[in-house]
């Protein structure tokens, strides 16, 4: 995108920051790790800036499965530490972010009863992939047996349960009809990961006054205690001193030490793509259930139901992460491959794609480890040489991040003589907090805090939790009109841009919302919500029109879609 159309006043957070030119703490990345770190900082009274090159949860982030899971798959590479924390993290997001992470049946289909035996305990050993093998139900029977023994929270998630064909294809009708048995267990889905960042982070803003953030403003260098910050909408560079620097910076870790003088190599990310279908049949042959298997090739795939449409994923190659990571034909046609290898009798075309996203995983190097087999935990590296020490994360995934924000965070308190004094382990996020978790204290609670909401009551509950009695409180106040087909208003766009830091049109359609996600962006939501965004943001004509042509190359170049210029008279 070319940040030279985007000049405009300085934005007052921006001023703020730019004026007092000091934190304790500056962390360098807005992805869903550095937001936690920042959240647990904050808690503990620190003053801390973190700050964003794009908008917050636009990066790694953004590109997730929209799962939290345990990670069965890392028992074969031996990682179970990392199981134990991923379950225990998944169990307790369930009950702090009710409102985004709901529970997910998940069911395995298998092939054979003994197919990987004999390579398994090789695989585990070199972590090389070697020849591409499914893995038989025995080996199955055996991972789900130990993954019970970390994951069942006291007995509040089931055990797995294996069905032979005939049960199988009772439940699951459009199953291919080869397969010998299925075996279903339970993780989590994730409903909107970019609303669960900004949650995280809107809970660390309201935590401690001296706590600030800042989306398109980015580190360009180091200069002693300071670090030069470059807001990316006026084009204003300042200096900010810090007396520790964190770069949580995901899969660019290793460009942003260089941006601050310091050589790392600790990066080897991989490319994971996804595409989103609008395809009532297969929707239907799920039955509200992820699908989850290893593919012919050695890869984990997954079929997964998500806000009536369905995720199809994912792909794992090695990637440069100063390119842009985009979903590709060759991709497509393997994601086709996988549904016609589960679901042979349901068709889908290329027509029925509305989205496809992709992203590189903040994986550690790796050299001639096979990408499935990189570790997915993370580590912590600290460079004390400099004036100012520098730490920086290493890998990092979703499932994990109060647990990494609270690690990173004791790390950082140490280098600033502090000591924690409050804990996030089972504080509610957010619009989780006081969350109705059943139908009826779901009707209660919209009767009690969205009067007169009617049927953008689920909407609203849904996209912000128990937050949306504010939202609702605030769209009362004043006129209010429809705006993308209903899935969105004018009173509501002005919360997002007074309390959400919304500064481009791209934030409304990819983050605060699932307009794009779901297909409904077309051009004529695009120019309709650029309208309403124009007198809220201070956009002249030229900002306006730079708004809609940017936002629309990229979700045609980077998601697949095909909006074409309008004209206006």
């Amino acid at each position: 995108m070319n940040d030279s159309t985007h000049s405009s006043a300085e934005r007052t957070e921006v001023r703020t920051v730019r004026e007092s030119g000091r934190t304790s703490v500056l962390v360098i990345g807005g992805g869903i790790n550095g937001i936690s770190t920042f959240r647990d900082l904050a808690l503990q009274g620190v003053d801390v800036l973190l700050v964003e090159r794009g908008d917050f949860a636009s990066g790694a982030s953004s590109a997730s499965s929209h799962m939290i899971h345990g990670g069965i798959r890392y028992l074969e590479n031996g990682e179970f530490r990392l199981v134990r924390e991923s379950v225990q993290e998944r169990n307790g997001l369930l009950k702090i972010a009710p409102h985004y992470v709901k529970p997910l049946q998940t069911t395995i289909p298998i092939y054979s009863t003994f197919s990987g035996i004999l390579s398994a305990p090789l695989r585990f050993l070199t972590h090389k992939s070697g020849k591409p093998q499914e893995r038989g139900a025995f080996l199955i029977k055996v991972g789900l047996t130990i993954y019970d023994t970390f994951s069942r929270d006291g007995g509040m998630v089931p055990r797995h349960r294996f069905l032979g064909r005939k049960k199988s294809l009772a439940e699951l009708p459009s199953l291919d009809p080869n397969i010998k048995y299925t075996a279903t267990y339970y993780d989590a889905s994730m409903h909107d990961p970019e609303r669960l960042a900004l949650d995280v982070l809107q809970d660390g803003l309201a935590a401690h006054p001296g706590a600030h953030a800042l989306n398109y403003v980015e580190a360009i260098a180091r200069d002693g205690d300071e670090v030069v910050l470059r807001d990316r909408e006026s084009g204003t560079e300042f200096p900010v001193k810090a007396d520790v620097v964190v770069n949580a910076s995901g899969p660019w870790t290793d460009l942003t030490n260089d941006a601050l003088g310091v050589d790392s190599r600790f990066m080897g990310g991989t490319k994971g793509s996804h595409i989103v279908l609008d395809h009532p049949e297969l929707l239907e042959a799920t039955q509200g259930r992820e699908i989850f298997f290893e593919h012919s090739d050695g890869r984990i795939v997954l079929i997964y139901p998500l806000k009536g449409r369905v995720l199809v994923g994912t792909t794992d190659i090695d990637a440069d992460p100063s390119e842009v990571a985009v979903c590709t034909d060759e991709e497509v046609d393997y994601f086709f491959e996988l549904v016609h290898h589960v679901f042979p009798s349901i068709p889908v075309s290329k027509d029925q794609i509305v989205y496809k996203f992709s992203g590189i995983r903040p994986l550690p190097r790796h050299e001639d480890t096979a990408p499935g087999f990189v570790s997915r935990d993370y580590r912590i590296e600290v460079d004390d040489k400099g004036s100012v020490p520098l730490v920086s994360l290493v890998g990092g995934k979703w499932t994990t991040f109060r647990a990494l924000g609270e690690s990173l965070s004791d790390i950082v308190l140490g280098l600033v003589h502090r000591t924690r004094t409050v804990s996030t382990l089972g504080r509610a996020i957010g619009g989780g907090r006081d969350f109705p978790r059943t139908e009826k204290a779901k009707r209660i609670w919209i009767q009690e805090n969205l009067p007169g909401a009617g049927s953008r009551a689920e909407r609203l509950l849904a996209r912000y939790g128990t937050r949306a009695a504010q939202v609702w409180e605030y769209v009362e106040q004043g006129a209010d009109a429809p705006l993308a087909g209903g899935d969105l208003s004018t009173r509501e766009l002005e919360w997002m841009v007074a309390h959400e830091m919304v500064a481009r049109l791209e934030d409304v359609v990819l983050r605060r919302t699932s307009i794009a996600f779901l297909g409904n962006a077309d051009a004529e939501v695009l120019d309709e919500i650029a309208d309403a965004l124009a007198p809220l943001l201070g956009w002249d004509r030229s900002r306006h029109d730079a708004e809609l042509e940017q936002t629309r190359v990229l979700l045609n170049e980077r998601h697949g879609l095909h909006i074409s210029s309008r004209t206006r008279g």
